[in-house]
């Protein structure tokens, strides 16, 4: 295993993002279209917060439908706005971050993704998820 292997390496660099002035319909469509769990709320090339599926989950009654559903009950959605679900406070990691670091961080906190950001550009995300492929990658 190599031991300073940078983020960048692991993380997805093709975003699927959302802005704060988008709605959670948007947001649960774009979560269940391109089977994600995590999307970053971005105002221009800024990571202003993150909405994770079990963000919207809280405040619906989504985890009671068929996930090939969709026509899903949308009135709980027009009661919030993206900004009010998101989560806010980031731990933001720099692509040169390692993936040991990542891993630690992960594991020490209760979320499941981190922004990965250049001069204040959010550049990609790395999930627990790619952290396993990684480690799965090493065997």
């Amino acid at each position: 295993m190599k031991k300073r292997m940078p983020v960048s390496t692991i993380m997805t660099k093709d975003l699927i993002t959302i802005n704060q002035t988008d709605d959670l319909t948007m947001a649960e469509s774009l979560f269940k279209k391109h089977r994600i769990r995590h999307i970053p709320v971005v105002s221009g090339k800024e990571i202003v917060g993150m909405l994770s599926y079990t963000d919207l989950l809280r405040i619906s009654y989504a985890d009671a439908v068929d996930e090939n559903e969709t026509d899903v009950d949308t009135m709980v959605y027009n009661m919030f706005t993206i900004d009010q679900v998101m989560a806010k406070t980031l731990v933001k990691v720099s692509p040169q971050a390692t993936v040991k670091e990542v891993a630690e961080i992960l594991s020490e906190k209760e979320f499941h993704a981190l922004p990965v950001v250049d001069n204040s550009a959010l550049v990609g995300i790395v999930t627990t998820t790619d952290l396993i492929r990684y480690l799965l990658e090493q065997y």
